[in-house]
């Protein structure tokens, strides 16, 4: 706890300092990139991104990333339960492994060939998608000609990766995976197995899909398990709606795809370690924990074609899920915007807006005030100081909506050159990564409780716990690729 504190001072002496130091941010910002703010300008963010400087550490990327860590970490110590028994061990051998992994992402050949593999893999199932979408759609889903029409172009990608997950899970492929990396979760970090479980699951699969793997111990598990059952659903991606956002932000460019791919695989493996960090913070473990890992035997389908058949419908129940919630959020928004602008119009708040933001913001709006909200965090974990009212915005939105509404969001904003720089594109990629909103407590609850009916009031009143650890734990992964950049 010393040492922490001695960090936390170390911090605020950066704080102090820093207006010394932003000169040399400015002329670092001068020779990388301009800030793009017009639509006129609209693709320009992909070149940036496609042509972005090599990564390399400087001095300043480096003291603001210590910064934004030791804020995260005094905020998990804030809310903890039981301060006194948090695993600080733990939580430095959790931060040492997600350094490593952003390490190996943006500096070393062999890993990151290792992640832009399994990315094109994503992306050819994505031309695989577009095969099967071609024979139902035929020219509807020509971009060039229609536009990018989401219902064409995205959610058919959930429904063919839901299709491959369920195969590949028939045939024990994800369950060797998982195990894999379960084993090294126990190991390093000392949790259950069961957990450590769930939490690699969770790389692959959605919230409530994982914990069938550890369905057997669920009614047995401990307070401090459960939570970190709940983060991990939290903080990672699903593979169905992982390639989804690959589609999104990429678009029709194969190079942009695989940047994107290759950065959305790292945000939810390093959401793993982050996840076991900001849970076992919150709530120590406080009882001896079982480290059997147990892979469960249970089969989706009879055989091969049934496995497909189940994995197809449940797709689509998924695909029918994020149009029909998107179309009501986005409704929602619209009218919200409209409520608030209109009081903006009449209280003249709107020209003041309009003023204070350089045009950035024309009336009171949600999106002006999650920005807003958001932006002084954002500073403090080392998004570039033009960008954090719109990463703000991001954050917010992927909170009170969902993590969906965040990405399309980013990729308009990406799009239309908002983002000023394109680092502020990759870690706000990061940040969006895991369901971490508030739908997502009622589909835990639902889901999990299903499978462990005893541990349904249990699971109400961690929601807000596991809500807030997912969220610390997609914002230390940001952080961390953010100060390995530079």
């Amino acid at each position: 706890m010393k040492h922490f504190l001695a960090l936390l001072v170390f911090c605020a002496g950066i704080l102090f300092f820093q207006p010394i130091v932003a000169q040399t941010q400015d002329s670092i910002s001068e020779t990388t990139i301009q800030q793009v703010e017009t639509p006129a300008n609209k693709g320009n963010a992909d070149a940036l991104l496609t042509h972005m400087p090599a990564p390399s550490f400087k001095i300043f990327s480096v003291m603001k990333g210590v910064l934004g860590m030791a804020v995260l970490l005094f905020i998990g110590f804030i809310f903890s339960k039981d301060r006194k028994n948090i695993p600080w061990k733990t939580v430095v051998i959790g931060l040492i492994i997600q350094i490593v992994l952003a390490i190996g992402v943006l500096y070393v050949p062999a890993i990151r060939s290792v992640f832009e593999f399994f990315g094109q893999i994503f992306v050819k199932i994505l031309d695989f998608t577009k095969a099967g979408s071609e024979f139902l759609l035929g020219d509807l889903m020509n971009a060039e000609t229609y536009g990018f029409i989401f219902l064409f172009q995205v959610l058919p990608t959930i429904i063919f990766f839901s299709a491959l997950t369920s195969l590949l899970f028939y045939w024990g492929i994800i369950q060797k995976v998982v195990y894999a990396l379960a084993w090294v979760f126990t190991k390093a970090l000392k949790i259950s197995g069961a957990e450590a479980l769930s939490v690699a699951g969770n790389i692959f699969l959605g919230q409530t899909e994982s914990p069938l793997m550890i369905k057997a111990y669920l009614d047995k598990m401990s307070k401090s398990e459960i939570l970190l059952v709940m983060t991990g659903g939290m903080a990672t991606l699903a593979g169905g709606v992982l390639a989804a956002y690959i589609a999104l932000l990429g678009g029709n460019d194969p190079q942009l795809r695989l940047e994107f791919a290759k950065h959305l695989l790292a945000a939810s493996i390093m959401a793993a370690p982050a996840a076991i960090i900001f849970s076992k913070m919150l709530i120590p473990p406080t009882e001896e924990i079982n480290k059997v890992i147990e892979v469960s035997q249970d089969k989706i389908g009879s055989n091969v074609l049934d496995a497909i058949s189940n994995g197809t419908t449940e797709g689509v129940k998924l695909a029918v899920n994020v149009g029909a919630m998107l179309l009501a959020f986005i409704a929602f928004i619209a009218m919200f915007n409209f409520i608030v602008g209109k009081i903006g119009q009449w209280t003249t708040l709107n020209e003041v807006i309009a003023a204070g933001t350089n045009g950035r913001y024309n009336e009171l709006s949600l999106q002006f005030i999650l920005g807003y909200t958001f932006a002084p965090l954002m500073w403090l974990i080392g998004i570039a100081t033009e960008d954090i009212v719109t990463v703000g915005r991001l954050l917010g939105e992927k909170l009170i909506l969902t993590e969906f509404i965040g990405y399309i969001s980013l990729a308009d904003l990406k799009a239309s050159g908002v983002l000023a720089n394109p680092k502020s594109i990759i870690m706000a990629t990061y940040i969006l990564c895991g369901f971490a909103n508030f739908s997502s407590i009622g589909i835990q609850i639902g889901g999990i409780g299903a499978l462990a009916p005893n541990k349904r009031v249990l699971l109400s009143k961690l929601g807000m716990h596991a809500l807030l650890a997912g969220t610390l734990a997609s914002l230390m992964s940001a952080t961390i690729i953010g100060m390995i950049m530079g």
